[in-house]
């Protein structure tokens, strides 16, 4: 079974799904095309009027869309309306703005005239993920439908009614049937998809093998690609950091949607004279944090998305815990139903265990203690991950020295606020490539043409 329903809470089943007959699967293929060959040539403001709907729609049905995803996969019910209403930002932000971010834009050639101008390549095929499962929806319909693109998507296996909820979003929006398509499709179906003619562009948000998968295929076929495939980032405590506001941001940033979150801080580097107190303070705050019902708006700590992922993650404890790994607190299942798991802190942690190198896609930290700001951004630096990454410190300067030093895509200063609609999202090296989101989410799947106007004589 591709596609079901089941709450992480408790273990009930709420729904198992059809996969979508090889039939379907044409028809809704062909729908997508059809509606792109018209679906192009619509003005900014005719496609606005459905995107702003959709955000619209998005804040009235904010309460029922949030609920279906915390049953879903385990959401806080306060950060899973958080989601939907910062969906729905997204969405009436590419309405307000696209027609600006894709406005020609004039050169200055030496002989004549000569101008870039944006044009929607056809069918997007979308692959999403399920930790996030309006947002991640919204940050490519937004850009790519105001573009002129149309799209497919084929959306995580445990997440199906999010998915369905949002194509009907669109539909009662008043997007033409091919606009937006959730596909109930396997596996094999998905490569279909990517090797199909119809298809111009593919985009993932998935894992580091997902990714590996998906972009090779797709430049087998020679089609452009954006990968966002996760992260390992760096959390850097200076010797001058306040740590009355570090601590908070410290627990939230690892604890955010139970750590299920490709941009969170996962290695907590921290400079010698602080460790003691920033790891004593830090691990209170963990341990504060109480399991319970995600409908429950008291709850701090929700479940896991399921109990493959549960399983997953703890195994990846015990190996860190063999190959000499220190744990500081945790590291097990909590002895309640539900695929929940205690908040853990992994400390001593060498360059030849598995745990340095691996993502923990869960309420799992990793403690470092370094001798300074130099040992801290070296440490930051050796990670096969380059998505996002912080620094804390009092002095702003010094905070944006270090940024400047560590590769990865995004760096925050004294805060982790990882997503704006304004603020382009990604990362390099195993964490992908292409962004989202701002001025350059909506570049990613358009023609950029070279227009030039000139009167010259042909060379002899």
């Amino acid at each position: 079974m591709t596609y079901q329903s089941l709450n992480p809470f408790d273990g009930t089943l709420i729904e198992n799904f059809t996969d979508l007959s090889d039939v379907d699967f044409e028809v809704k293929l062909a729908a997508a095309q059809t509606c792109f060959e018209t679906w192009r040539h619509t003005s900014y403001a005719e496609r606005a009027v459905i995107i702003a709907r959709a955000a619209d729609l998005l804040d009235e049905r904010a309460d029922e869309l949030a609920r279906t995803m915390t049953l879903e996969m385990g959401k806080r019910i306060g950060e899973a309306r958080g989601e939907v209403a910062f969906s729905a930002r997204i969405m009436r932000y590419y309405a307000k703005n696209a027609e600006r971010f894709l406005a020609p834009t004039k050169l200055d050639p030496t002989v004549g005239e000569a101008h870039m101008e944006s044009s929607p390549i056809g069918v997007i095929f979308c692959v999403e993920p399920w930790n996030f499962p309006y947002y991640q929806l919204a940050r490519i319909a937004g850009p790519h439908l105001m573009a002129g693109n149309t799209l497919v998507v084929k959306h995580a296996g445990i997440v199906p009614g999010c998915a369905i909820a949002f194509e009907k979003l669109l539909l009662d929006a008043g997007a033409p049937v091919g606009l937006y398509t959730n596909l109930l499709i396997t596996h094999e179906q998905s490569d279909r998809v990517i090797d199909d003619p119809r298809i111009k562009g593919v985009a993932l948000t998935g894992s580091v093998a997902a990714g590996q998968s998906i972009a090779a295929r797709a430049g087998r076929n020679l089609k452009i690609s954006s990968m966002e495939l996760g992260g390992s980032d760096a959390f850097i405590v200076l010797d001058d950091a306040d740590l009355d506001h570090t601590i908070p941001w410290a627990v939230w940033g690892r604890m955010y949607n139970t750590g299920q979150t490709c941009c969170a801080a996962k290695r907590f580097i921290v400079v010698e004279s602080l460790a003691d107190a920033f790891l004593t303070r830090f691990q209170a705050a963990l341990e504060a944090l109480r399991a319970g019902d995600p409908l429950d708006a008291a709850t701090t700590l929700g479940p896991l998305s399921s109990e493959a992922a549960l399983v997953q993650l703890v195994a990846q404890v015990d190996v860190a815990v063999a190959h000499g790994a220190r744990l500081v607190m945790g590291g097990k299942r909590i002895d309640r139903p539900g695929a929940f798991m205690a908040p853990t802190i992994l400390a001593d942690i060498a360059p030849d265990n598995p745990a340095f190198r691996d993502e923990f896609f869960g309420p799992v930290a990793s403690f470092y203690r370094v001798k300074d700001e130099a040992a801290a951004i070296a440490l930051a630096n050796d990670s096969d991950f380059g998505l996002g990454g912080s620094v804390w410190t009092k002095d702003v300067a010094r905070g944006r020295r270090v940024a400047s030093k560590v590769e990865t895509g995004m760096m925050f200063i004294n805060n982790i606020d990882w997503s704006d609609a304004e603020l382009p999202f990604g990362g390099i090296k195993n964490s992908g490539y292409g962004r989202e989101l701002g001025d350059m989410g909506i570049q990613q799947f358009v023609n950029k043409k070279l227009v030039r106007t000139a009167s010259m004589p042909a060379p002899a």
